[in-house]
């Protein structure tokens, strides 16, 4: 039931990680806020197609 899905930075668009989620019971988009090498600060990531 386990998706594996990608993070994108919200400033620089790139898709920095890769993570899993459960579709069932978290069906909206996830949005953590992670480190981002390329902005070199913490910045919120959002799940991508």
């Amino acid at each position: 039931m386990r998706d594996i899905i990608q993070l994108a930075c919200g400033e620089c668009k790139r898709r920095n990680y890769s993570t899993t989620k459960n579709k069932k019971k978290t069906t909206e988009r996830l949005e953590l806020k992670k480190y981002c090498r390329f902005c070199r600060k913490h910045q919120p990531h959002k799940e991508q197609k």
